[in-house]
């Protein structure tokens, strides 16, 4: 799976998706993430990359030029238009299934953005679809781009130790996941439930799902409404 990420802050990237699994996954091989520094694309004299909106208002917007030129430096690399999400909280919101969608692709560009936005012009020029990761406004496309590439990375054979690691995961098959439980015993006079301890293990899947339903019950019962069980 490859994600190509197109921002002004690629040094976040490299901080944040270098550790762990998804580091790992790098380094394997499994996953590719590439950062495009948008400002390395302006003809601009000072690398601006910016400037004020048509009919005024406050803020910036991030211009065309340096955006676009840097998605064909991916795009004439590969030979393709690979599938292209923008970052924005006009976007559909982020879920499991979703991130199954993008995974699909194989190879996606995620571009995000700053200030007040982008030009609407780079949106219907090189944008396949629009995805946000909540009702609210953040300064960048840059966490939201973070949480999209973590997600859709744990779905990537290879990435996770076994298929079972994200597919009995909250939110993979609509309900969320059932209780956990390790070492001691009892802490603090709570004890690990029975069943668990059984060794039959029609029992305990059973169990688990009728605790992934309570727990989905209690917890976001609007699940529930989309026929989940």
């Amino acid at each position: 799976m490859r994600f190509d990420v197109l921002t002004l802050f690629p040094e976040s990237f490299n901080l944040v998706m270098s550790d762990s699994i998804i580091g790992n996954a790098r380094e394997k091989g499994i996953i590719e993430i590439n950062t495009i520094n948008i400002r390395d694309f302006s003809t601009n004299k000072h690398k601006k990359v910016d400037d004020y909106p048509y009919g005024g208002g406050s803020g910036m917007v991030m211009t065309v030029q340096p955006i676009y030129d840097a998605f064909m430096s991916i795009a004439d690399s590969v030979g393709y238009k690979p599938w292209t999400i923008y970052m924005s909280p006009q976007g559909r919101v982020f879920n499991q299934q979703i991130a199954k969608e993008i995974n699909g692709h194989g190879h996606v560009v995620l571009l995000c953005g700053h200030y007040e936005g982008i030009d609407e012009r780079i949106i219907e020029e090189i944008v396949d679809e629009e995805i946000s990761i909540g009702d609210y406004v953040l300064t960048g496309g840059e966490l939201p781009a973070m949480v999209v590439i973590d997600c859709v990375s744990r779905l990537v054979p290879g990435v996770l130790s076994s298929e079972d690691s994200f597919t009995e995961e909250s939110h993979y098959n609509g309900l969320l996941e059932y209780p956990q439980y390790t070492r001691p015993y009892e802490f603090m006079g709570r004890k690990v439930p029975d069943i668990l301890l059984s060794g039959h293990h029609a029992n305990i899947e059973k169990w688990r799902k009728e605790q992934s339903i309570e727990r989905t019950l209690k917890k976001r019962p609007d699940l529930m409404s989309k026929g989940n069980i």
